[in-house]
């Protein structure tokens, strides 16, 4: 691999090809009427969004969706035209910014309805968030969705793309939750195709659309299993097609030396040798998501597991090796070196957590190189952007 544009041994490779043949699979199990949302917000799970965003359209995704306006426009900033949804809420001081870039925002109550009328010149593109039991964003009730819909009617400024909802439960084995919720939402659906005309209608997340492939209406948000992970541990024994994770996380070693038995490594000095000891600094830490709870969990070297040892430190992190390796030997944190391979969802369970958090949290002092196979297709470096 040609040594990518950043200073520090410590990088994620995102194999754009398995978000690809992720994004197929799915596309090849739905109907083929059913539109495919790839859900790239958080940095596209902290994988990164452009690049994702562009290799989810090409692999058959047709819409694109965010949690905030920034997201939306800076997606739009790097070329991408394809639609975008914003998921969350957005100031009603700000649709005119949304109708500029030709981005869609969810309308949740009558009230932001009114301020954005209020404000906008031109028209703007909205889906409506129905609740029908997640309890975050929406409309609660029938009589609510009503009152929307007669005061868009009036105006000639809104323009209502979609209806959708969020189901707080379908990844659990126990479906009874979902059923309350998709039946709210089939209430909701039945009012709206009696009284107007909503394109595009969806109430799927990843685990939906894995689980219940006929209850998508027309479109479905494909998030965490697009980037090759479950979501959840229950559904692992019930996904329809193999995932393929497209996130590792590797660095170098920066420093060798040996201890002897009863030095302290690190803050605290909460680890003590017991014997003579070969020590390997790694420089990642705390400040790059790799959280202090790790401490004396295993990272990857030469194709084995090597302890992290002492306290992880905010910039780097001490581990035990079993023998001298040469400063520059690799490191994985998440990732498979020959036949060993820790997982995203291995390190989620040791911090008590979903791998959702795992792959968001790695931060932007991380470089995300994007890969094809061995080679290297493009580098991410926020740190380094503005001097490009």
């Amino acid at each position: 691999m040609t040594k990518p544009q950043f200073y520090r041994d410590t990088w994620v490779e995102v194999q754009l090809q398995d978000i690809y043949e992720n994004v197929q699979s799915m596309r090849q199990y739905l109907d083929p009427s059913v539109k495919i949302i790839g859900v790239v917000k958080a940095n596209a799970y902290g994988h990164g969004d452009v690049q994702v965003a562009k290799t989810a359209l090409k692999a058959g995704a047709s819409i694109l969706a965010v949690a905030f306006l920034d997201e939306a426009i800076s997606l739009r900033k790097s070329g991408i035209e394809a639609p975008i949804l914003v998921l969350g809420a957005t100031h009603s001081e700000d649709a005119n910014i949304a109708i500029k870039y030709n981005i869609s925002v969810t309308v949740y109550e009558k009230k932001w309805l009114e301020e954005v009328v209020g404000n906008i010149t031109d028209p703007l593109s909205v889906h409506i968030k129905y609740d029908t039991g997640m309890n975050r964003l929406g409309l609660k009730t029938i009589d609510e969705l009503r009152t929307v819909l007669d005061f868009v009617k009036e105006v000639s400024s809104i323009k209502v793309e979609g209806l959708y909802t969020h189901f707080s439960s379908a990844d659990e084995i126990d479906t009874t939750y979902t059923e309350f919720q998709y039946e709210n939402f089939i209430e909701a659906v039945e009012y709206c195709r009696n009284s107007t005309n909503i394109p595009i209608v969806h109430c799927g997340n990843s685990a939906t659309g894995l689980r219940f492939p006929t209850r998508l209406f027309n479109a479905v948000r494909l998030g965490i299993a697009m980037y090759g992970l479950s979501p959840s541990e229950e559904m692992k024994e019930i996904l329809p097609f193999p995932l393929k994770g497209a996130f590792s996380l590797h660095s170098r070693l920066s420093h060798v030396k040996k201890i002897h038995a009863g030095e302290k490594v690190s803050y605290g000095a909460t680890y003590t040798a017991t014997e003579d000891e070969w020590i390997g600094t790694v420089p990642i830490g705390y400040a790059d998501g790799w959280s202090r709870s790790l401490s004396m969990r295993e990272v990857l070297v030469d194709g084995r597991r090597t302890p992290i040892i002492g306290r992880i430190c905010m910039d780097q992190l001490m581990i035990r090796l079993p023998q001298k390796f040469e400063v520059g030997t690799k490191v994985t944190l998440i990732g498979k070196q020959d036949d060993e391979y820790i997982s995203v969802d291995e390190v989620a369970s040791a911090l008590g957590t979903i791998n959702y958090e795992i792959t968001c949290m790695i931060s932007y002092r991380v470089p995300r190189v994007f890969m094809d196979g061995e080679n290297m297709i493009e580098v991410m470096n926020p740190l380094l952007h503005h001097f490009d």
